[in-house]
């Protein structure tokens, strides 16, 4: 499932809008266009404006700074490409920027997409680059009468659904270990390590981002601002707890990966050090029968049996007599 975050009749005529709705308390929410929200005022004491902006559309850091009052360094972070999670406070303001699994074509999951935010209790706007489906989400719940109630709510249920998609990432690289796992190290021993590779690589990138981001989650509970109520406060809890169980899945996937990794490796080593011993074997078999035969074969006058047609055949029961000897003495020696 992925989402074509593409601009709507709501945003006609300006690039930097996705969508925009007025929570009205209950759980719903109203669409409002670009226009309505230049100088939007609430007009009942529960309505709270969201935002959802494309932030890397031109103008976007001015206008936040002259709509919102929001100060310029701020703004200058809500549009960067600066998205490693963090959160703060800034007087009545929350500002964070939490990261999300990439399910658009062509990216790997690791590639994770951010998504920054900011909001005073009354107004909340949030900014994306690339598509992202919790957004959206969040919109169809609010159109549909069972969304947030508030600016604290909605934000809470955006770090529970970006925290939650993760879970299918590290449920499908678990299902991949288990396949390698039961499959044949012997059919295809260079396609698996380059498949645990890759395993243990996006183990590496999802952990980057998720530690962070937990920092980040901490950051909200304890230091939201006054509009953030209880409740909210109790939903990032159980996100922080959730995200935590996920980081460790990660670390257990990326240690399985290096224990199937190593094990590999460790088959694959024995198998050439069997290799090279039977060849080892096999050279000192055949080297005494190699010096007996060259000595024999030397083109020099006095060579015994040149004239006796027997002369070959005690050669051959000679050479015959040694190897039996040499596999005799191997085997007393354990080494065959």
């Amino acid at each position: 499932m992925r989402e074509h975050d593409d601009l709507t009749d709501e945003a006609a005529g300006n690039d930097a809008l996705l969508f925009g709705r007025v929570l009205d308390g209950e759980g719903g929410g109203r669409p409002i266009s670009w226009e309505e929200a230049h100088g939007w005022t609430p007009s009942g004491q529960q309505d709270v404006l969201w935002l959802h902006i494309r932030r890397d559309a031109p103008g976007v850091q001015q206008w936040l700074e002259s709509q919102f009052g929001i100060p310029e360094p701020t703004a200058e972070l809500l549009t960067s490409q600066g998205t490693r999670p963090r959160a703060f406070r800034e007087g009545l303001a929350l500002v964070a920027t939490l990261r999300g699994i990439n399910f658009n074509p062509g990216a790997e999951p690791e590639d994770m997409v951010s998504l920054q935010l900011w909001s005073d209790g009354r107004r909340l706007v949030t900014l994306r680059s690339s598509p992202l489906q919790t957004p959206r989400e969040v919109m169809a719940r609010l159109d549909s009468g069972s969304g947030p109630v508030d600016a604290g709510a909605t934000i809470s249920l955006l770090a529970e659904l970006l925290i939650t998609r993760m879970n299918q990432s590290i449920v499908d690289m678990n299902e991949v270990i288990d396949q390698l796992e039961d499959e044949d190290p012997e059919r295809d021993p260079e396609g698996m390590l380059k498949r645990i590779s890759t395993i243990r690589r996006n183990c590496l990138a999802l952990k980057r981002h998720m530690s962070p981001q937990h920092e980040a989650l901490e950051h909200i509970s304890r230091e939201a601002p006054s509009w953030f109520e209880s409740d909210d406060r109790r939903e990032i809890a159980e996100s922080i707890a959730r995200l935590r169980r996920y980081i460790d899945d990660v670390d257990i996937s990326k240690e399985s990966a290096l224990v199937l990794q190593d094990e590999l490796r460790a088959r694959s080593l024995s198998s050439n050090e069997n290799a090279t011993y039977m060849l080892t074997v096999v050279a000192g078999v055949f080297l005494p029968l190699s010096f007996l035969t060259g000595l024999l074969g030397i083109n020099v006058g006095g060579m015994p049996g040149v004239d006796n047609p027997e002369a070959f055949w005690t050669v051959a029961g000679i050479c015959g007599l040694v190897l039996v000897g040499l596999v005799v003495l191997f085997k007393r020696l354990r080494w065959l």
